[in-house]
């Protein structure tokens, strides 16, 4: 599965890319999100609640950022797992450009899944995934305005 977007926000690149990297923010952000840690420089683990279609699941996980071209562009790698319910993994390429006091951030991401959750078609699957993308885009949005408007 592959998913790609961009999101036009209020805040310059250098407060952006601070707020990717910043566990208090990604929580707010994901949906569902129970629980984020950095566990090291450039690792999170996470505890997400999810429904999918009819199968609601618990996943625990962990993220790897690649910040090497940062912070321009980075790379994340991540992988959950939700018991019964199937795993997730996948990795996504983020790209912030700056824009004067605004930042474009375009996304391309692409994802596997197995376990019930590749059981439920993948119409089902895609479409709540675009929804969750969307979703966890549009907080951050306004987690990243509503704390740069703070400063």
């Amino acid at each position: 599965m592959e998913l790609s977007d961009e999101i036009r926000i209020n805040a310059p690149r250098d407060r952006v890319y601070a707020a990717l990297n910043d566990p208090e923010i990604l929580k707010q952000a994901i949906p569902g999100c129970e629980e984020i840690e950095r566990t090291g420089e450039n690792e999170l683990a996470a505890k997400v609640a999810l429904k999918v279609g009819p199968v609601k699941a618990r996943f625990k996980g962990s993220v790897t950022l690649d910040p090497s071209e940062a912070p321009e562009r980075f790379t994340l790698t991540g992988a959950g797992a939700g018991g019964p319910a199937g795993f997730a993994k996948g990795g996504a390429t983020v790209a912030l450009e700056a824009e004067g006091d605004e930042t474009l951030l375009r996304y391309d991401a692409k994802a596997e899944i197995g376990g019930k959750l590749a059981q439920l078609g993948s119409r089902l699957v895609a479409g709540t995934a675009k929804k969750l993308a969307a979703t966890f885009f549009e907080n951050f949005r306004a987690a990243v305005e509503e704390n740069t408007a703070e400063v």
